[in-house]
């Protein structure tokens, strides 16, 4: 027999509970169990004012950046609406039914505001990477680095070539936030400094990406995100952000292990990593530091044999 048709009644008072409602086996439960936010407020005091309006909870900001990185959710505007319709999203946040979701808006002020000038994300980072050295899952004897590209929000139409690009001719006041970090950023090595070389076309709106056809693709404007990982666990220990050019990707990885060392005292053995990374100063900056290379030759002249260095003295890099 068919059932009567239903309809939605509303009711006085509802007794529900978030926890009830999400799967002790959802990933966001593995996840909210190893989760440290608590240094947060303590890291950002200086950063807010003594007076007027309560701010945002930045540990709820921070909650829902992890939600969006974990599930994927890269436009904060659609991070903010599933928030609020997922109730596992809401229970790992910390929100009730009845609380409101930050407006989108308020990620972008805060990452280009207080949480960039305090470096609270590499704060975070760090803390992670302690926690998992404290649990052993780090050594950091074995490291290797490489580096992914990063497609930047720019276009090609809105770009000049080098033959027209004239720095002088911006005018700082006036420019958007993007060409005013990249005026700040030119005397840098990750980016302006890294090598001599103008790049075919440069970006209008992110003049600080490059023009880059490493794909074996469709040239478009990208960065490159350089990572030094520790080998045991595959654990991510640095990150540095260039521009997508050899020399810049090659000299964050001694910016990467000169920092590994400075934070938590970690001094690898060896160093694995592709041909792009096998240049004589590199290999010989190296064996300087007391790492061994297990790095590729990187040879102009076009040799292909595959010789991997094992460098054990600066004087072989004269056969190189």
């Amino acid at each position: 027999m068919m059932g009567p048709r239903q309809e939605a009644q509303a009711a006085l008072f509802y007794e529900f509970s978030l926890e009830d409602h999400v799967p002790q086996d959802h990933l966001l439960r593995s996840i909210d169990r190893f989760v440290d936010l608590s240094s947060i407020r303590a890291h950002l005091a200086d950063f807010y004012s003594h007076t007027g309006r309560p701010s945002i909870d930045p540990e709820l900001l921070i909650r829902m950046l992890i939600v969006g990185y974990c599930f994927g959710i890269r436009s904060e505007r659609r991070l903010c609406e599933e928030v609020h319709l997922n109730l596992a999203y809401r229970w790992f946040c910390r929100l009730d039914l009845a609380d409101r979701v930050p407006d989108h808006s308020t990620f972008s002020k805060n990452r280009h505001g207080r949480f960039r000038e305090s470096e609270l994300l590499r704060h975070l980072f760090e803390t992670t990477v302690a926690r998992c050295i404290a649990e052993g899952l780090v050594s950091g004897q074995r490291l290797a680095v490489d580096a992914s590209l990063i497609e930047a929000d720019a276009n090609k139409q809105y770009s000049a070539p080098k033959e027209e690009w004239d720095i002088a001719r911006i005018d700082a006041d006036a420019a958007p936030r993007a060409v005013r970090e990249y005026l700040d950023t030119l005397d840098e090595a990750a980016f302006g400094a890294a090598t001599p070389v103008e790049p075919k076309f440069t970006s209008y709106s992110d003049p600080a990406s490059q023009w880059t056809a490493a794909r074996k693709g469709p040239a478009f404007f990208a960065y490159s995100d350089n990572y030094l990982i520790d080998t045991d666990h595959g654990v991510i220990v640095d990150v540095e952000a260039t521009r997508s050019i050899r020399q810049a990707e090659v000299g964050s990885t001694k910016t990467m292990l000169k920092r590994a060392k400075e934070r938590f005292d970690l001094h690898p053995e060896r160093l694995i990593a592709d041909t792009a990374y096998g240049s004589g100063p590199m290999l010989g900056w190296l064996v300087g530091e007391k790492i061994a290379p297990h790095i590729p030759v990187f040879d102009k002249a076009g040799r292909t044999d595959g010789t991997w260095s094992r460098v054990s003295s600066p004087q072989v890099l004269g056969h190189f």
